[in-house]
Protein backbone atom coordinates (compact mmCIF):
# COMPACT_ATOMS: atom_id res chain seq x y z
CA UNK A 1 0.00 0.00 0.00
CA UNK A 2 2.13 2.82 0.99
CA UNK A 3 5.56 3.42 -0.83
CA UNK A 4 8.55 4.59 0.54
CA UNK A 5 9.47 8.24 -0.11
CA UNK A 6 12.25 8.74 -3.01
CA UNK A 7 12.85 4.62 -3.04
CA UNK A 8 12.20 1.93 -5.25
CA UNK A 9 12.52 -0.64 -2.66
CA UNK A 10 9.21 -2.44 -1.42
CA UNK A 11 8.40 -0.90 1.89
CA UNK A 12 7.01 -3.46 4.67
CA UNK A 13 6.69 -1.73 7.41
CA UNK A 14 6.70 2.22 8.46
CA UNK A 15 9.99 1.51 9.83
CA UNK A 16 11.74 1.56 6.18
CA UNK A 17 10.32 4.60 5.92
CA UNK A 18 13.13 6.94 5.66
CA UNK A 19 10.75 10.11 6.56
CA UNK A 20 10.14 7.70 10.18
CA UNK A 21 13.73 6.89 10.58
CA UNK A 22 14.63 10.96 10.14
CA UNK A 23 11.99 11.68 12.35
CA UNK A 24 12.96 9.21 15.03
CA UNK A 25 16.51 10.84 15.05
CA UNK A 26 14.95 14.22 15.40
CA UNK A 27 13.26 12.80 18.55
CA UNK A 28 16.36 11.39 20.42
CA UNK A 29 18.05 14.65 19.35
CA UNK A 30 15.35 17.40 20.41
CA UNK A 31 15.09 14.72 23.69
CA UNK A 32 18.95 15.48 23.98
CA UNK A 33 18.73 19.27 23.66
CA UNK A 34 15.62 19.96 25.88
CA UNK A 35 17.71 18.09 28.58
CA UNK A 36 19.00 21.54 29.24
CA UNK A 37 16.19 23.42 29.13
CA UNK A 38 15.78 25.24 33.14
CA UNK A 39 14.19 23.12 35.59
CA UNK A 40 10.90 25.26 35.34
CA UNK A 41 10.73 24.66 31.85
CA UNK A 42 9.87 20.86 32.77
CA UNK A 43 6.23 20.72 32.46
CA UNK A 44 5.89 23.71 30.45
CA UNK A 45 8.34 23.69 26.68
CA UNK A 46 10.49 20.88 27.37
CA UNK A 47 7.21 18.97 27.80
CA UNK A 48 5.33 20.59 24.68
CA UNK A 49 8.62 20.38 22.47
CA UNK A 50 8.99 16.41 23.22
CA UNK A 51 4.87 15.94 22.71
CA UNK A 52 5.59 17.59 19.11
CA UNK A 53 8.77 15.69 18.50
CA UNK A 54 7.11 11.99 19.39
CA UNK A 55 3.94 13.36 17.35
CA UNK A 56 5.97 13.65 14.01
CA UNK A 57 7.13 9.53 13.84
CA UNK A 58 4.20 8.14 15.78
CA UNK A 59 1.54 9.83 13.49
CA UNK A 60 3.39 8.47 10.16
CA UNK A 61 3.58 5.07 11.84
CA UNK A 62 -0.42 5.40 12.83
CA UNK A 63 -1.51 6.53 9.23
CA UNK A 64 0.91 3.89 7.35
CA UNK A 65 -0.80 1.38 9.34
CA UNK A 66 -4.24 2.45 8.72
CA UNK A 67 -3.94 0.98 5.07
CA UNK A 68 -5.81 3.57 2.91
CA UNK A 69 -4.50 5.92 1.37
CA UNK A 70 -6.85 9.21 2.50
CA UNK A 71 -6.17 8.50 5.75
CA UNK A 72 -2.15 7.55 5.52
CA UNK A 73 -2.24 11.46 4.27
CA UNK A 74 -4.53 12.87 6.82
CA UNK A 75 -1.87 11.75 9.38
CA UNK A 76 1.40 12.46 7.52
CA UNK A 77 -0.18 16.03 7.20
CA UNK A 78 -0.60 15.95 10.83
CA UNK A 79 2.72 14.67 11.19
CA UNK A 80 3.76 18.06 9.28
CA UNK A 81 1.88 20.42 11.53
CA UNK A 82 3.32 18.44 14.59
CA UNK A 83 7.12 19.33 12.62
CA UNK A 84 5.85 23.10 12.46
CA UNK A 85 4.99 23.48 15.84
CA UNK A 86 8.32 21.96 17.46
CA UNK A 87 10.47 23.76 15.29
CA UNK A 88 8.41 27.25 16.37
CA UNK A 89 9.18 26.19 19.91
CA UNK A 90 12.73 25.09 19.30
CA UNK A 91 13.01 28.60 17.68
CA UNK A 92 11.22 29.69 21.29
CA UNK A 93 13.93 28.38 23.36
CA UNK A 94 16.83 29.80 21.33
CA UNK A 95 14.81 33.36 21.98
CA UNK A 96 14.72 32.84 25.88
CA UNK A 97 18.12 31.41 25.79
CA UNK A 98 17.31 27.91 27.26
CA UNK A 99 19.23 26.57 24.04
CA UNK A 100 22.75 27.80 21.76
CA UNK A 101 22.03 28.11 18.70
CA UNK A 102 24.97 25.70 17.74
CA UNK A 103 23.23 22.91 19.92
CA UNK A 104 19.99 23.60 17.49
CA UNK A 105 21.40 23.75 14.40
CA UNK A 106 21.13 20.06 13.58
CA UNK A 107 17.80 19.41 14.80
CA UNK A 108 16.91 22.95 11.91
CA UNK A 109 18.91 20.38 9.23
CA UNK A 110 16.89 17.46 10.18
CA UNK A 111 13.56 18.96 10.46
CA UNK A 112 14.14 20.62 7.20
CA UNK A 113 14.75 17.71 5.75
CA UNK A 114 11.38 15.81 7.19
CA UNK A 115 9.55 18.89 5.86
CA UNK A 116 10.47 18.38 2.33
CA UNK A 117 10.23 14.88 2.22
CA UNK A 118 6.69 14.54 4.19
CA UNK A 119 5.66 17.16 1.67
CA UNK A 120 6.89 15.12 -1.38
CA UNK A 121 5.46 12.27 0.03
CA UNK A 122 1.80 13.74 0.38
CA UNK A 123 2.47 14.73 -2.75
CA UNK A 124 3.52 11.81 -4.88
CA UNK A 125 0.34 9.88 -2.86
CA UNK A 126 -2.45 12.51 -3.92
CA UNK A 127 -1.04 12.21 -7.14
CA UNK A 128 -1.66 8.78 -7.44
CA UNK A 129 -4.97 9.23 -5.43
CA UNK A 130 -6.30 11.08 -8.69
Amino acid sequence: MAEGYANTMKVESFRDLIVWQKAMELVTLVYRVSADFPPSEQFALTNQIRRAAVSIPSNIAEGYGRRSRADYIRFLRIASGSLYEMQTQIEIARNLAFTESQHTSEIDSISTEIERMLASLINKLETKQN
